[in-house]
């Protein structure tokens, strides 16, 4: 039974997000515009991330976990500017940073969240 699965901002291949039991599991986000550097297209996806949370009935305070992909590992202080800049420091995830190759070369950061309902 799926009635108490309820899925979000759905593409062709996936749900932008898909909440189920009072958890709100977040897909991959990347910016939507992959000409900005990496402080900018994290800036981007925390934007889009703020917007799915608040379409699921929730919001950055109750993110659980947080994993983010960087295509340069060495951009990490970029992505932390706008990370920082954005982070609720009373309420702050659970979180995991790690180097990898994204689907598109243009994306330099691409992150997936949980969060409580």
């Amino acid at each position: 039974m799926t009635a108490d699965i309820k899925r979000f901002a759905e593409e062709n291949r996936l749900s932008g997000a898909v909440r189920h039991g009072g958890v709100l599991y977040l897909a991959g986000q990347v910016a939507d515009d992959a000409t900005l550097d990496t402080e900018g297209q994290t800036a981007d996806i925390l934007r889009q991330i703020d917007a799915l949370l608040a379409e699921a009935g929730t919001d950055k305070s109750r993110l659980l976990s947080v994993q983010i992909f960087l295509t340069d590992i060495n951009e990490s202080v970029a992505m932390n500017r706008a990370w920082d800049a954005w982070l609720d420091p009373r309420h702050k995830p659970a979180r995991a940073t790690v180097e990898a190759r994204l689907v598109d070369p243009a994306w330099r950061v691409e992150i997936t969240a949980i969060a409580a309902c």
